[in-house]
């Protein structure tokens, strides 16, 4: 993970584009890995950590019937949450994630779920990953690549 973030970080700061995190299942790792790496307070604007609803609601604009209608675990929101970030910060960037990281879920949101959304200035991206019952910190670090990956493959090369 730590050269997904190398190289995130290096690509973002090549571009000129500083980027936001809207993070819920991961809490915050996405910034964390993000800032290991020197220098990433040139490319990092800012983070929310919006694990419960109403922190999506209050600190992301997430309409509360968007919620309601799809569960705090679908693309919806996430698209919604990385929306908010990248009208919030001064970033050209913006990721999201919201899922069910374990132990638990349900049947239609099982163990291991996770939405995620890319904001930019093209538009919103959203895609959802099921890692599967595979433990609660596995399923946030594979959830903290692909978002990083994610960064990446938006970010000029």
């Amino acid at each position: 993970m730590t050269a997904l973030a190398y190289q995130a970080v290096a690509r973002a700061k090549a571009a000129g584009v500083r980027l936001a995190t809207a993070e819920s299942c991961t809490a915050g790792l996405i910034a964390g890995a993000l800032t290991d790496v020197p220098g990433s307070s040139s490319v990092l604007d800012r983070g929310w950590v919006s694990y419960s609803n109403a922190a999506k609601e209050e600190m992301l604009g997430v309409d509360p019937a968007l919620i309601a209608a799809n569960g705090a675990v679908s693309e919806e929101v996430a698209r919604a949450m990385a929306e908010g970030a990248l009208a919030r910060a001064r970033a050209g960037l913006a990721i999201a994630v919201t899922g069910v990281a374990g132990p638990g879920g349900s049947e239609h949101k099982p163990e291991g779920r996770v939405c995620f959304a890319l904001a930019d200035a093209t538009g919103v991206r959203a895609e959802t990953v099921d890692f599967g019952p595979l433990g609660r910190a596995p399923v946030r670090a594979a959830s903290v690549e692909h978002a990083l990956r994610m960064v990446l493959a938006a970010l000029p090369s």
